[in-house]
């Protein structure tokens, strides 16, 4: 297939169809398309003869897809070939930090909060020898899903030719502006960046976060200072890898959603896939809606105005409600005691023993987690077993996973798999809360019991197109020392299908 022959409507690997056509740079071209087997966008890049770096883009991007953390952009196919090379991978859409800075800086809590998620996650990407290099405003999104992903790693620097002999520093640096971006509204470069106009200077050196906006808490400044801003250090530590801008942020409350302000006229929502390509946002950028920061809750009133008015109506009601019960309740004993065939009766107050206080529901840590494929052509359990305990460790960016299968129910092969939890001894089990990956489509079920073979492990919950976090809640009382949480049904992911567990948390109201 020739070059000229990409047009709308192109078909390739028998099933991305190629529909819009968003932006072109030096012979490399960005495409919306649709994946016609899992009818769902993604977005194509095409590659002209006068692109200089196919190979250079296409290895990239064969490499990122090796990446697992859903905060990072999905890389789903990727070929070079004499007539046509491309690389597929997943559609985007959401709010981009530039799109999020419309109004001004964020809250300094959300700013962090949104760096330390993508801190977290290329720190990920770096344990894997991958990097980004390139990190601006338009790389780090805020989905309409409402969480954070970060566009590009690895194939935005190969696109862009770039290359560099310390990358862990620079995407410790590029997080770091991207920080500064967001406490500020302004960009920490020699011009403006994605249209946020350039950092003020004082003394030849950028202005610190605190300098520039009111109410940086010092922390956050220390933090960028440490990261993107030598100058102003005095004496502090550098960061140097994503690793160590995510310890730093590690106490910072994650990203929650925001409301959206929709306007008279609804604006037609787009894609803020930039992969290299961001100047195509930039001339779209009006299609966006503005995610605006949280609204702080309504002031108070500490006296006076219509609420201490109110109040003393309300209580002028109470006071005279009271009194009339006591004249009614009086004129009843009155006329009890003249009665000689009065009976005493029990007073409406009296306290009642028949109801009895809920028991409290307390977190339990199971002692083991491990995967669970009784029914394996092997009969061994090699449902990757090594990230089993990454189910319970308290970290939701880290997870286990299914093998890959060829579709939706386990490919045939078997009737279900699962994550196996050993909570040590048998125990009442109120329920089970699993975060599940965030694409729709698993049916999972809850299976409890005091011997871990399946057919002594009684279903007493299921949950069908499941996604997100999911909680599996008994029908009645359950008691076990062994915890299944088994997949019937997994979700597409990355052009297979997996089930996904990214934590696990029992609950219990005590021992059995």
């Amino acid at each position: 297939m020739s070059t000229s022959a990409v047009e709308p409507g192109t078909r390739l690997a028998e099933r991305f169809r190629l529909e819009d056509r968003v932006s072109e740079s030096e012979g490399a071209t960005l495409w919306k398309a649709i994946d016609e087997i899992l009818a769902r966008p993604v977005a194509v890049h095409t590659f002209g003869p006068e692109f200089p770096r196919v190979h250079e883009v296409v290895t990239a991007a064969r490499a990122a897809s090796r990446l697992t953390d859903p905060r990072l952009t999905q890389v789903f196919d990727a070929a070079e070939d004499e007539k046509l090379s491309y690389v597929v991978s997943e559609w985007v859409t959401g709010d981009t930090l530039t799109d999020l800075l419309d109004s001004g800086p964020l809250e300094p809590e959300r700013a962090a909060g949104l760096v330390a998620e993508a801190a977290e996650a290329l720190a990920h990407a770096h344990e894997a020898q991958l990097y980004h290099v390139c990190l601006r405003p338009s790389h780090l999104v805020w989905t309409t899903g409402n969480t954070v992903k970060v566009l590009g790693v690895a194939v935005d620097s190969a696109l862009s030719g770039l290359t560099t002999d310390q990358p862990a520093l620079d995407d410790a640096e590029g997080l770091g502006r991207l920080l500064y971006a967001g406490l500020t509204g302004h960009w920490p470069g020699d011009e403006e960046e994605g249209g946020l106009p350039a950092a003020p200077m004082t003394d030849g050196h950028f202005c610190t976060p605190r300098q520039v906006t009111a109410g940086v808490p010092s922390y956050l400044d220390s933090i960028t200072v440490r990261a993107c801003l030598p100058e102003s250090r005095r004496g502090q530590s550098a960061l140097t890898t994503p690793a160590q801008v995510a310890e730093a942020l590690g106490d910072v409350a994650r990203p929650m959603p925001i409301p959206i302000a929709y306007p008279s006229t609804p604006a037609v929502a787009s894609a803020s896939h930039t992969e290299g390509l961001d100047i195509a946002h930039r001339q779209q950028h009006h299609h966006h809606y503005t995610m605006p920061s949280p609204t702080p809750p309504p002031h108070r009133p500490q006296g006076g105005g219509h609420g201490s008015t109110l109040n003393r109506v309300l209580m002028t009601l109470v006071v005279l409600l009271v009194i009339a019960a006591v004249g009614v309740g009086a004129w009843t004993i009155g006329r009890s005691l003249g009665s000689p065939n009065a009976t005493a009766t029990p007073s409406a107050g009296a306290p009642s023993n028949s109801a009895s206080a809920a028991p409290e529901v307390e977190v339990v840590k199971p002692e083991k987690a491990q995967a669970f494929d009784p029914l394996g052509g092997s009969g061994e359990q090699d449902e990757k077993p090594e990230k089993a305990p990454l189910a319970i460790d308290g970290k939701p960016s880290t997870f286990w996973e299914t093998e890959g299968y060829s579709n939706a129910e386990l490919g045939g092969l078997k009737d279900g798999v699962g994550l196996l939890l050993d909570m040590g001894k048998s125990m009442q089990i109120s329920d089970v809360v699993a975060t599940l990956a965030d694409t729709p489509g698993a049916t999972v079920e809850l299976k409890v019991g005091d011997s871990r073979d399946l057919d002594s492990l009684k279903t007493v919950a299921t949950e069908k197109n499941a996604a997100g976090k999911t909680t599996l809640t008994p029908d009645e009382a359950t008691s076990g020392q062994y915890v299944l949480i088994w997949f019937t049904r997994v979700p597409a992911d990355g052009g297979k299908f997996h089930g996904t567990i990214y934590e696990v948390v029992v609950h219990s109201p005590g021992s059995a």
